[in-house]
């Protein structure tokens, strides 16, 4: 009764196939657009920017970026961090070099060429595959990070190595530097993510996607049915790139104003996002969200309960943190390998058999 499909008729293929033929599914996306867009902004305070929302989307792009490579494709990466720092810095030098050509454009060139970056660093998926290709995605990620560290170019020859975001405006507003108004900022980040995610969703379902798809299921055999591995694979790695690039971009210029490399993308950063895909679901959108979700609220909540509530050391706090982490990885890859994603898409199944036994 809650869930149901019965009696929802197409009469044509554009409406079978719409984003969201079910209604109930319709509603809820209407709904978290109009709680994210309306209602969020009048509750909103630094506390909650900072801490929570601003991190939940721009890993989530981050993660939506890396779940198009690995989750769609199939193609295993370590180098996200690296590639996170591409789009900091090409957000950076365009920044201070063409300032008066706007922030979303600056965003989505920063985007662009992380993905020509990306797209280089894919070429060794067109022979290796696995651990190996890891082993090279990994071997990206010290190269970028050590590079924008070491020439000075790239962060304008300044004594601390730093790079700092200097203040944009959008719509006579101001987004980045140390005088942003936290509407804006939010509203800016929030917009950017709503539109991508959508876009992430049309490819995963068109042509482009399946035949990610086919590569990551059997690559031999879908080369037999015409799937190129070539046009294939490095779209992956471009697509993926240029998602990863914004989210860089953003948090660099947005969320934390100012990154220096070693700290800011260094590997962690490439293991947190692919933490975050595999609790959240392999393959989906939504769990590129959940996962994100889930990392991101998850520390923090134990922080209060352990350290504020319980009176628990901070240091022992983030060892339970890092333990609970590692212990629901292994127990999604074990139990239910497509992560909350899937777990929703049960309760849905569910949902429409209920009040019925199953």
């Amino acid at each position: 009764m809650i869930y149901r499909e019965t009696g929802q008729f197409k009469a044509n293929y554009q409406d079978d196939q719409a984003l969201f033929p079910i209604d109930q599914d319709r509603y809820v996306i209407y709904g978290v657009l109009a709680i994210t867009f309306v209602v969020v902004p009048y509750l909103l305070n630094e506390y909650w920017l900072n801490a929570i929302l601003l991190p939940f989307l721009i890993y989530a792009l981050a993660a939506l970026g890396l779940n198009i490579l690995t989750g769609y494709c199939g193609q295993l990466s370590l180098g996200t961090g690296g590639f996170m720092a591409v789009g900091a810095y090409s957000m950076y030098k365009m920044m201070v070099a063409i300032p008066e050509i706007g922030i979303i454009p600056l965003v989505i060139l920063s985007g662009l060429i992380t993905a020509a970056v990306g797209t280089l660093f894919g070429l060794p998926s067109l022979r290796i595959k696995g651990f190996y290709l890891a082993v090279a995605t990994l071997a990206a990620q010290f190269f970028l990070v050590w590079m924008f560290n070491k020439v000075g170019w790239f962060f304008n020859y300044s004594a601390t190595g730093m790079i700092t975001s200097p203040p944009m405006t959008l719509f006579g507003v101001t987004v980045t530097g140390p005088e942003a108004s936290m509407y804006a900022k939010y509203l800016f980040v929030a917009g950017l993510v709503a539109v991508f995610a959508l876009a992430a969703k049309n490819i995963a379902r068109g042509r482009i996607g399946r035949n990610w798809m086919a590569i990551r299921d059997m690559d031999i055999a879908a080369e037999l049915i015409g799937v190129r591995p070539l046009i294939a694979k490095l779209s992956a790695f471009a697509v993926s790139s240029f998602y990863v690039g914004m989210a860089g971009a953003l948090y660099f210029a947005v969320w934390l104003g100012s990154a220096e490399p070693t700290e800011a993308f260094d590997i962690n950063q490439s293991f947190l996002v692919l933490f975050m895909i595999i609790i959240g679901g392999l393959g989906s959108v939504l769990g590129s969200f959940l996962g994100a979700a889930f990392l991101v609220i998850m520390p923090i909540t134990l922080k209060n309960l352990l350290v504020d509530g319980l009176g628990t050391e901070s240091a022992l706090a983030e060892h339970i943190n890092i333990i609970i982490i590692g212990v629901l990885i292994i127990g999604f890859l074990i139990v239910e390998p497509h992560g909350l994603a899937r777990l929703w898409r049960i309760a849905k199944e569910k949902l429409r058999l209920w009040p019925f036994p199953y």
